[in-house]
């Protein structure tokens, strides 16, 4: 039997090209390590174009970083976002400590990565991520790749500490007031000029706050052409380089994986290196400025002599935020009054349930019958308490610094604690005036010149 089958035309399927990009990464800044860069971003860029099924999406590369951190690694995040937008399904790279050597942070990129669709090719060690056995192999091998990562921190550290033994400092820090003129510091006159002023302002009492201001106020800027702030004066202050000597070794890094650095507080030993540059402080000055630095500090806002305090400023506590009472002055009606309040309350927002504010008067009462004196001293009252907290509503708790604890309760709103001869008299003041305007006597009687006929 006859049979007619109708042959459809054949079009021919387009081929999808896989989107391909490679990621290569240096860890060390040199003129033969830059050239290896360009090396495997020209390789990887053959590579990708040469493939007839293969489409570039670009060549990733970062120069000089870690590979314990990936976020430092701006071209690498570039990469894996680009990734997972699905703009990439293929990764190159080199090999598993190229792309990641943290090992934790390896597997779950790579799973991220896997969940897309986006397949990571590791030439080195062959491995494919969306294979069975990939991961399995990837997680032994970044493993061992973690482990190298420590060995190379461990070999520089001993390195370092070798340099320091001798004297020679790690590299040329920058600090300001002096430049390197090949391996000796050397001083920037107009910089050292703003040096001795910070340390000058500070010897005569001056706080770092007041000496921020008034650079402020001058348009003195730093290096960078930035205001001077506070954490600026600071370090200022506190580096011992500025007296012709160094001090190797004050911070370190305490794990090789999260970078993370730590001051040097007796861990691991510190190397005083004297007369190695010109001074632009000596050296009994910055250690009688050490000395300030530590008195004004036990002191705390007692130190502070721009700020309004008194000898209970810091000394009352609230035991429920554990923040200080702040000093507040009220007007009513012509009276001036001063009290004390949690400060978290007074700044707002939050949810302290200390109420209620101490009269300033009646504080000084209270402590009075604590320190069994007739008249507040207030150099007795350093001497003697140690802290104030109050509990609830107007109760005093006094910790001496004998050891005792004296509880007090302290009406503050007692007519009695603040109602002193002047404030009487100012309240007779205001109540004879409110007076004479209700009566219309309070008026004086002025005379008016007329222009024209000289009559009044």
């Amino acid at each position: 039997m006859r049979t007619i089958r109708k042959i459809e035309k054949q079009i021919p399927k387009i081929k999808t090209l896989k989107k391909v990009a490679a990621y290569a990464r240096i860890s060390m800044e040199t003129e033969r390590l830059n050239h290896s860069l360009s090396q495997q971003v020209s390789f990887y860029n053959n590579l990708i174009q040469k493939n007839p099924e293969w489409e570039f999406a670009g060549v990733f590369a970062d120069n000089g970083l870690s590979g314990t951190k990936t976020e430092s690694r701006s071209e690498f995040n570039k990469l894996i976002s680009k990734a997972m937008a699905g703009q990439v399904d293929i990764i190159l790279t080199k090999s598993i400590s190229r792309f990641a050597r943290n090992t934790l942070d390896l597997l779950n990129i790579v799973r991220e990565l896997r969940n897309k669709g986006v397949e990571v090719r590791f030439e080195k060690e062959r491995i494919n991520t969306l294979t069975g056995d990939g991961e399995l192999m990837l997680s032994i091998l970044a493993s061992f790749a973690q482990e190298e990562s420590r060995s190379i921190s461990d070999n520089v550290k001993w390195g370092t500490r070798k340099r320091f033994e001798q004297g020679i400092p790690n590299g040329h820090f920058t600090i300001y007031g002096y430049k390197w003129i090949g391996d000796k510091l050397t001083i920037i006159p107009e910089e050292a000029k703003i040096v001795k002023r910070i340390f000058q302002n500070f010897l005569d009492g001056k706080s770092r706050l007041e000496t921020e201001k008034e650079f402020r106020k001058e348009g003195i800027t730093t290096r960078l052409g930035c205001e001077w702030k506070d954490s600026n004066i600071k370090s200022i202050l506190c580096n011992i380089t500025y007296t012709g000597n160094l001090l190797l070794q004050k911070e370190f890094i305490e794990d090789p994986i999260t970078k993370h650095r730590k001051k040097n507080r007796g861990e691991l030993p510190q190397y005083f290196v004297a007369n190695t540059h010109e001074a632009i402080i000596d050296k009994k000055t910055f250690d009688y400025v050490q000395s300030e630095i530590a008195r004004r500090k036990a002191l705390g806002a007692l130190a502070n002599k721009s700020l309004n305090i008194t000898c209970f400023t810091g000394m009352i506590k609230c035991p429920h935020c554990k923040v200080s009472y702040m000093h507040e002055k009220r007007t009513d009606r012509g009276i001036y009054q001063e009290f004390w309040v949690c400060g978290s309350r007074k700044k707002g927002g939050s949810t302290c349930t200390n109420k209620g504010s101490i009269n300033n008067e009646a504080l000084k009462r209270v402590c009075c019958e604590v320190l069994g004196i007739k008249e507040f001293d207030d150099k007795k009252f350093l001497k003697e308490v140690d802290k104030i907290y109050v509990p609830k509503g107007y109760t005093l708790e006094f910790h001496m610094k004998d050891g005792r604890v004296i509880t007090k309760p302290c009406i503050s709103t007692a007519k009695k604690d603040y109602w002193t001869p002047e404030i009487k008299k100012a309240w007779g003041d205001y109540n004879k005036n409110k007076v004479k305007d209700k009566l219309g006597i309070g008026f004086k009687e002025y005379k008016m010149r007329i222009g024209l006929c000289k009559s009044k």
